[in-house]
Parts: structure tokens; C-alpha cells; sequence
């Protein structure tokens, strides 16, 4: 089996941490007896600020093409807030259809959560947001701009398509865990949005997923449970612009942003999916050696899975789980232990940590 990649390292670290993955996946090649055909692109605020252009049609048609993406990550301070975002990322989820955001929240043995005496058996949840639509959309738009009287409205768009596919995915995501699907929402206030919500959570569940147990809980109490129960979530589903709150809460109990990883799925296959991870471009500390690739790793190992490569994917988390239980708070300093280290520790980790 041969998948076709763009590698898209973005600015920053991403490169860095890009690369480290690879390193990864050249190993799991080897070992697991797939291959993959592997495409750079310079996307990202870098590109931007020498052209002008953030994401051309043409490049869009040539990316439709790939099975995958896999995205280190974008932004540069030269450039404004939303450019980027607009111009790349949400247009290749936009365009892609990627209508599942899908990030895992798990506590890793050796790993110190904010959390005081948290550990790994209370938090290992997964958190699944609906991608393309509600405020994210784009639907608003602003008056008088700029002038005592601006009036700006952004309004929040949800379809009963875009809310049952997303439902359905989450549905078929708890049967593949311990079957608890917990919806997050704010019915009590936002009684259109979250009333279609609501309704179609429990039409798919009562008529298709009987064998799923359901849970509600207002997106404000889940960030009091989020650190407070962990335990209580299995899957979690919730509109856009709460996903996106929620799983940066979610990213900081498991340990911070240097271990969160993301998927954006298009669970029909019709256009590729596009794997992250979410901790920034950290221009900071570019070349320094400092960026922990291990993020990146998991995204890589979330990409697998999802390409049909089970067991390169178990070795992935096997081999990082191995790696962080080792290594305690020990982050690659730039002299002792470099990012270039820790990818080389997890290429040698996957060999021994055997798939299934």
C-alpha cells in the first residue's frame, strides 16, 4: 500500500517538527511494509510575506490529490491575525469538506497535568468538534465601521446536515471506545442552534445508536469537569467555536500544548485529511533545538490510523507513551537533548514497540 503525503511544514518550528515525524515514519515504513509518496509545499506566513499569495487555486487542486496532509505550523508576527487562518487553514477545511476536528485528550504515564493528582486511568477522552460550520462560517458581517455607531454581527450558522453527519461520526467514534457519547452545548441560552443540536443527538441515538449511553452537559460545567472529572468523558462532541475553547482546556489537563495533536477529517475520503499538532509556530526558539517534536509524532501516528495503518499507529503511541514515561518534565533543552534527540529516541522506540 502506497500513500501519497503533502508535507506541508509551515514556519516556525513546524519544519523542525515535521521533519522529526518523518524520521518516524521512514522507520515505520520499513517495519510495517507500506510506503508513501511525499510532497513538500511552502505554505504558510512565511510564503505570504515573500508573495503575497497564501494558498493559490492551482496548489488547492494539486493538494485534493493526496491522501493525507501533514501540517507542522503556520503564522509568522509579520503577519496579521486571520490571514493565515483564513487563507489556509480554514480554507483547506472548507474546501476539503474536513467537517471532523478530532483531538485526543490523554494523560500519558511520567506526564505532570496542572491538574493536582491527576492521573492516567481519569483522563484519556476524545474530543470531536463539528469544523466547518457555526461561527466559524464566515455569515455576519459590520456596519458604519469604525464610527461611534459600528454595529458588527457574526452569526453562527448550523445545518441539520453538518449537525448529523458530525452526531453520527461521534456515535460511531463510542462504539469503538467504552460506547459514552457526551454532547456539549448551551441549550438553556442558545435555544436554535442548540435545540437542533439537541434533537437530532437524540433522534440518531434513540433510532441508530441504542447501544451508545448519552450524556448533555453545558460547555461551561464541561470546562469545570474537564478538570475537576476528567473521568467522566469518553467521547465528546460539540459545535465549532466550543471546540475550539474546550480542547485547549483539554490540551492543558494532559500536560500543555506540547502534547496535543489534532486530525481535520473528511471521513468520506473524498479529499484528503490534514494532521497537526496544535502548539504553534513558536518563532521563539526556531533553530534553537528546543521544539518538542512529540506532538507532531502523535499527529503522525493519528494520521496513520486513520490511512488503515493500525499497527504503525500502535506503535506510534506505544513508542511515545514509552518515551514520555522515561523522560519525566525533561524538555529538549537545545544542548542536552535536542529535538533532532527526541525524534531519534522515538524512531528507535518504534522498532521495539511491537503493533497490533
Amino acid at each position: 500500500m502506497t500513500h501519497r503525503i503533502a508535507i506541508l511544514g509551515g514556519d516556525g518550528i513546524g519544519p523542525e517538527v515535521v521533519a522529526e515525524g518523518c524520521k518516524v515514519l521512514d522507520r515505520l515504513e520499513q517495519l510495517e511494509g507500506f510506503t508513501t509518496e511525499r510532497v513538500d509545499y511552502d505554505l504558510g506566513g512565511r510564503r505570504y510575506l515573500d508573495t503575497g499569495e497564501v494558498l493559490s487555486d492551482e496548489t488547492l487542486e494539486e493538494l485534493r490529490g493526496f491522501d493525507a496532509i501533514y501540517l507542522g505550523a503556520v503564522g509568522t508576527p509579520e503577519v496579521p491575525p486571520g490571514v493565515i487562518e483564513r487563507g489556509l487553514l480554514l480554507k483547506l477545511r472548507f474546501a476539503f469538506d474536513q467537517y471532523v476536528n478530532l483531538r485526543p485528550v490523554k494523560l500519558y504515564p511520567g506526564v505532570t497535568s496542572p491538574v493536582a493528582g491527576l492521573t492516567p486511568d481519569r483522563c484519556d477522552f476524545t474530543v470531536i468538534r463539528e469544523n466547518t460550520e457555526g461561527v466559524y462560517a464566515g455569515a455576519g458581517g459590520v456596519l458604519y465601521q469604525g464610527t461611534p455607531a459600528e454595529v458588527a454581527t457574526q452569526e453562527s450558522v448550523n445545518t441539520r446536515h453538518g449537525v448529523e453527519r458530525v452526531l453520527r461520526y461521534a456515535f460511531e467514534t463510542a462504539r469503538t471506545r467504552d460506547r459514552h457519547l457526551t454532547l456539549v452545548h448551551k441549550t438553556n441560552v442558545l435555544t436554535y442552534a442548540g435545540g437542533l443540536w439537541m434533537r437530532t443527538f437524540e433522534e440518531l441515538g434513540d433510532t441508530e445508536f441504542d447501544d451508545v449511553t448519552r450524556d448533555y452537559v453545558h460547555v461551561d460545567a464541561a470546562c469545570l469537569y474537564f478538570v475537576t472529572q476528567p473521568e467522566r468523558f469518553d467521547t465528546v462532541v460539540t459545535e465549532n467555536l466550543f471546540g475550539d475553547i474546550i480542547t485547549d482546556l483539554g490540551a492543558a489537563v494532559q500536560g500543555g500544548m506540547g502534547l496535543a495533536a489534532s486530525g481535520n477529517l473528511d471521513p468520506t475520503r473524498r479529499a484528503p485529511s490534514m494532521f497537526e499538532p496544535v502548539h504553534g509556530s513558536a518563532p521563539d526558539i526556531v533553530g534553537t533545538g528546543k521544539a518538542d517534536p512529540v506532538a507532531a509524532v502523535i499527529s503522525l501516528g493519528q494520521m496513520l490510523a486513520f490511512l488503515g495503518e493500525a499497527g504503525a499507529a500502535a506503535r506510534v503511541d506505544r513508542a511515545v507513551a514509552t518515551l514520555l514515561e522515561a523522560r519525566g518534565t525533561e524538555l529538549p533543552d537545545g544542548e542536552h537533548r535536542t529535538t533532532a534527540d527526541v525524534g531519534d529516541e522515538l524512531a528507535t522506540l518504534v522498532e521495539t514497540a511491537a503493533g497490533g
